[in-house]
């Protein structure tokens, strides 16, 4: 056997015994433990011979490759193969120029591992290395290899660059991928319709769903609900419907045959929850981990598209099915992104359909993502005067209200038997108002400003919160409702255990007008008085115009001083009168001077049910000026009388 340093020939046992050396002494029966002429005369060799230069990874890794053979490489290169396809299928990257899914796994299982290769075997062949032989032809063909993986990563580089708002042209773009139009709040803002608007939030859906779902002694062993919990307008209310799902592995194994049998379903109005157990099980959902997955079913079938974030819906019938939007970029590779088509995948059996966006049936509520369709009104509200305004002169500049929580600010709101995203509207440097808000459709992406001056949201739940401080109730965000012709925030205050207690409406305009109630009645009753007090005039319903101007003279029964969002109110009550009229010391400051007993006469000019917003007050017509009054009218009437005698008798 021939020794590598060509330094003689060289045993088995020195083989062995260098070998052991190299195993700092330790191995093969002690021979590097014997001290010796064996363990020094293989000590040095072994600093020789054993540090490569570059002896790292990257050399061991090409050292590989140079000592295998064609056939051991083509084994590798195979086996390689169906692990990417393998990786594929269970990752399933949309395969398109646009996604940045696929370019995350371009670089990470292809272009990254190409490019070592290529580097390796070109220092292979330069070097004539292992089993390869030195050759400059070779060696320079790898060497242009190299590049491949590189260009292709410049690519997705310069898209990226390109798709960016400040390069020149995109602000435009970016700007006119939503269409808003500017209208008036209290025409196109049907009057409440309470049956309508949802008075829970997400969160305390999801708990009235945990808490039927623990009643159903069949199911909760075997199935849990998805978080997803959409919102959708179902039989003209407000739902949220989310789908059962296997509770763990071995629970999908044992239920798969059989399949899901149903979805919750929670009335945002009523509060009424139930669970629907389908004739047609759900065999497509999040929870089965193989081939009905409706993530991996619904992009395999379609491995060109790039979907966006899906939704669970129901059509008229309580049919479920899954909706997933087809995204688009109108900017460079990765930027100006939008809606074009939908997939809509039937739950039970897996069939999808194709639909262009404009052809979305009606039931379908939810086409585009609220989150996107908020993007997309931040970009025209702050990139209509280019990108360099957006960040310097910021003048027109506009952009939504931020949540509470750090995330987008919204809700939703039904509207022409749509539900449509609600959010405030802020400029650029405001901190705690709004200059409007706007209402984007998500099935159409209709979109809607509505210029009015007012509080953000997260103002008005500090204020219906402090309205409660005792009771430590917390606000969610608010919905967008018409009361009477005003733009009004609703919310509903929840305790501790998530649980809805009481209700808040807040003028937008004026947000110290807060009024709460235990039911929504009494809230809106509540809320209604409180703007007739402010001098907010109430259009429609049927309280208007109950009480027509005009005044009120009497003796004061009952008067009583209450404070409203710290201003001072004194409730009137004359004798032989059950009308409650209201004094705003604000505006009647005399009003503290009287006491039962006084008279006083009350001048009004709107007052609604039961209570009346006086305007001004004054002390009766004494009983002298009275008197002087009624016999200046018997004189006058008399004077009257004998000037008509007078007359007749001349006649006569």
């Amino acid at each position: 056997m021939a020794d590598p340093s060509n330094q003689g020939p060289v045993s088995w046992a020195d083989l062995l015994k260098q070998f052991g050396a190299a195993q700092g002494g330790a191995g093969f029966g002690g021979a590097g433990a014997s001290g010796g002429d064996s363990g020094g005369s293989t000590g040095p060799r072994r600093e020789g011979r054993g540090g490569r230069p570059g002896g790292n990874e990257f050399s061991a890794f090409r050292d590989a490759l140079s000592q295998m053979s064609k056939k051991a490489l083509i084994i590798i290169a195979v086996l390689v193969v169906l692990v990417l396809a393998f990786c594929y299928w269970w990752f399933h990257p949309p395969i398109n120029i646009h996604s940045v899914d696929l370019w995350f796994a371009l670089a990470i299982f292809i272009l990254l591992p190409s490019f070592l290769i290529f580097f390796s075997f070109k220092q292979i062949y330069a070097n004539g290395m292992g089993k390869r032989e030195k050759s400059e032809k070779k060696s320079k063909r790898f060497k242009i290899l190299m590049f491949v993986p590189l260009a292709i990563a410049a690519v997705g580089l310069i898209g990226a660059l390109l798709s960016l708002s400040l390069f020149p042209g995109n602000a435009e773009k970016y700007a006119t991928i939503l269409q808003t139009e500017e209208t008036d709040f209290a025409t196109d803002i049907q009057e409440v319709n309470y049956s309508e608007i949802p008075f829970i939030d997400r969160d305390s859906a999801m708990l009235l769903g945990n808490r039927t779902m623990g009643a159903m002694a069949d199911y909760v062993s075997q199935y849990v609900i998805d978080d997803i919990y959409t919102q959708i307008n179902y039989q003209d209310s407000p739902v949220r419907v989310s789908p059962l799902n296997y509770a763990d592995l071995f629970k999908w194994w044992s239920n798969k045959e059989t399949g899901i049998p149903g979805y919750v379903i929670v009335n945002m109005s009523t509060q009424d929850t139930q669970i629907v157990r389908l004739d047609d099980p759900i065999y497509y959902s999040d929870s089965d981990p193989l081939f009905n997955n409706v993530d991996r079913h619904v992009q395999l079938k379609y491995p060109f598209y790039i979907l966006g974030e899906k939704s669970f819906e129901i059509d008229d019938n309580g049919k479920p099915y899954w909706i997933y939007p087809v995204m688009d970029y109108k900017v460079g590779l990765f930027g100006g992104q939008t809606v074009s088509r939908i997939i809509l995948c039937d739950a039970n059996t897996g069939e999808c359909q194709d639909i262009a966006i404009e052809d979305v049936p009606q039931w379908i509520d939810r086409a585009y993502p609220a989150e996107l369709l908020i993007e997309q009104y931040n970009w025209s509200g702050s990139l209509s005067g280019g990108w360099i305004n957006s960040w310097l002169g910021q003048s027109g500049v506009r952009q939504t209200t931020p949540g509470t929580d750090g995330n987008l600010g919204y809700n939703y709101v039904v509207k022409d038997d749509d539900v449509w995203v609600y959010s405030g509207v802020t400029s650029a440097t405001s901190d705690n108002s709004i200059i409007g808000f706007v209402l984007i459709n998500q099935r159409t992406a209709e979109s809607k400003f509505y210029p009015v001056a007012g509080a953000t949201e997260d103002s008005a739940m500090s204020s219906a919160e402090g309205q409660v401080q005792q009771m430590r109730y917390t606000a969610t965000f608010p919905l967008l409702i018409n009361v009477g012709g005003q733009p009004t925030y609703f919310i509903a205050l929840k305790d501790s255990a998530g649980l809805v207690k009481m209700y808040a409406m807040i003028d937008i305009q004026r947000y110290q007008n807060v009024a709460v109630g235990n039911t929504i009645s009494e809230t809106e009753d509540a809320y209604k008085q409180l703007l007739r007090s402010n001098g907010v005039e109430i259009q429609g319903g049927e309280e208007e115009s109950t009480v027509t101007e005009g005044s009120a003279t009497g003796t004061i029964s009952l008067i009583s001083p209450v404070v409203l969002d710290g201003d001072t109110h004194y409730y009137v009550m004359l004798s032989g009168n059950d009308t409650l009229y209201d004094c705003p010391v604000s505006s009647i400051v005399d009003i503290v001077r009287y006491k039962e007993g006084d008279d006083i006469t009350l001048n009004f000019s709107d007052g609604g049910g039961s209570l009346v917003v006086v305007d001004s007050i004054s002390e009766p017509e004494s009983q002298d000026q009275q008197v002087n009054t009624d016999t200046a009218t018997a004189d006058a009437t008399a004077n009257a009388g004998a000037s008509v005698d007078g007359n007749n008798g001349a006649a006569a």
